[in-house]
This record gives C-alpha cells, sequence and structure tokens, in this order.
C-alpha cells in the first residue's frame, strides 16, 4: 500500500482511504452493522490506514460505527471527521460554522469515535455566514488545546483555501475539481495529473483527498456509453422489442384459442 503525507509535516497515511458514509446512510438500508464493523477491521488488516466519516452521516450513527470498529487499533489508524452541517428543527440540513458550533460538534465527535483527538477535522462545506478566518481560528485554538490534529476543507475555493491557510495551515482538500483531475489521470494515465499543485498551494503541502475515487470512472463509463448510443440504433431496438411482443401475444392468443381455455 503506497502512503501520502498528512499535510506538510504529519504523519503518512495509506493512499488509498475507506470512506464510511455508505455504511450508515445514502445507498438504500443501511448494512448489517456487525458485517461493517467486520469489514473496517479487514480493510486496516489490508494496509488501509485512512478512514472518513461525518457528524451529519446519520446524523452521529456513522461516527458511532467507525469509533467501534476502530477501537482496537488506536494509534494505527487517521480518522477523519467533519463539521459544519446539521438538522434543523424542520428536518433539513443546514451549514454551520459559526465558532461555538464547532465546539460542540468536536465534543461530541470526540465521544462518539472514542479519540481524544481528530486527526483530520474539515469543514464540511463552506459556510456563507461565517468567514473563512473565523472557522480557522476556531480549528486553530483547538489544535492547540490538543483536540484536533490538523484541519481540512471540503469543496472550498482557491481563494478560501489561501484565506483560511493564512490563519491555520490546510493539511488536507477535498474538491470536485480534484476529482476531475484525478478521472482525467486514470483516463490518459497521466501520474502527473495527480500530483499538480493543490489550489494554488505549495507541492507537499496539502493532500489533496478525493472522496469516492473510485466510483469516478464507473460512473464517466455509464455517461460516455450513453452519449455514444446512436439514436437509429435506438429506434430500431425500440421497434424490434415491440414486434417481438406482438408476436408473442398472437403466439399466446392462438394457443388459449386452440386449446379450448377460450369461453
Amino acid at each position: 500500500m503506497q502512503r501520502r503525507k498528512l499535510g506538510k509535516s504529519g504523519p503518512e497515511v495509506s493512499a488509498l482511504g475507506l470512506g464510511c458514509m455508505g455504511m450508515s446512510i445514502a445507498y438504500g438500508e443501511p448494512p448489517d452493522r456487525k458485517e461493517m464493523i467486520a469489514l473496517i477491521g479487514k480493510a486496516v488488516d489490508r494496509g488501509v490506514t485512512f478512514f472518513d466519516t461525518a457528524e451529519i452521516y446519520g446524523p452521529n450513527t456513522n461516527e458511532e460505527l467507525v469509533g467501534e470498529a476502530l477501537a482496537p487499533f488506536r494509534g494505527r489508524v487517521a480518522i477523519a471527521t467533519k463539521f459544519g452541517i446539521r438538522i434543523d428543527a424542520g428536518g433539513q440540513q443546514v451549514q454551520d460554522s459559526r465558532p461555538e458550533r464547532i465546539r460542540q460538534s468536536l465534543e461530541g465527535s470526540l465521544r462518539r469515535l472514542k479519540v481524544d483527538a481528530i486527526d483530520l477535522y474539515y469543514q464540511h462545506r463552506v459556510d456563507p455566514n461565517v468567514p473563512i478566518e473565523d472557522v480557522a481560528g476556531a480549528v486553530r485554538d483547538l489544535i492547540r488545546e490538543g483536540k484536533v490534529r490538523y484541519f481540512g476543507l471540503s469543496e472550498p475555493g482557491v481563494k478560501t483555501i489561501r484565506r483560511a491557510h493564512a490563519v491555520q495551515p490546510v493539511a488536507a482538500v477535498d474538491d470536485r475539481s480534484i476529482r476531475r483531475r484525478a478521472e482525467h489521470a486514470r483516463e490518459t494515465g497521466d501520474p502527473l495529473a495527480l500530483d499538480q499543485e493543490v489550489a494554488g498551494e505549495r507541492r507537499g503541502t496539502v493532500l489533496a483527498v478525493l472522496w469516492s475515487f473510485l466510483g469516478i470512472r464507473r460512473r464517466a463509463d455509464y455517461a460516455r456509453d450513453l452519449e455514444r448510443l446512436n439514436p437509429i440504433h435506438v429506434v430500431i431496438a425500440g421497434i424490434v422489442g415491440a414486434a417481438l411482443f406482438v408476436v408473442v401475444l398472437v403466439l399466446l392468443v392462438h394457443w388459449i384459442v386452440s386449446s379450448g381455455v377460450a369461453t
């Protein structure tokens, strides 16, 4: 398993991480909890040391699952979780990255994950109502208190990264443009496409984290297959299908009449 450094001077983590959201939400009925705990354990055995969850996944239940599953592997793995999205009184997801809310979210995540410090703490989405400098400052304070080790941003703009980085170094960025670049790298076989500067920051300073990376190619293949469909072929297939249906219907009626079933 290849490894990547978390931030400029952080620990190394496995190049392939395990995103755990789908173990609790998003893809139909949640899988069996015991099976998911066993799966996470198998991932560790195979060299995966980087695991991703979030407060909003569940909410809360995914962090509880990850915390239980990784409890036997403390010191061997890094856990990333996220703040900044909560459920309001109406049951809707809303962005909330106020400093007091960040601290409240952190305390809950520490408890559910059964750890003393979060290895990588992401802002899940940029909150337009809270200056990013305030967000970075709040996480900086938590880092100084020893409750967070590294700060990350999910889907930020370039200017946002730079503004946050000026307050507290950003160790990791998760962004759709990075995913597009990753897809390009897989299509062209150009590994340099994954090793470019991230959002203007110096190479080696910010770790590019690609969520759902293994699903990118599959979705892209489906899209390309649809684009390649010839409209004439689609029409012909429809006509043939309709004709077959008529033939089957006629044969069925003939069988019913000849067997004396009809009255």
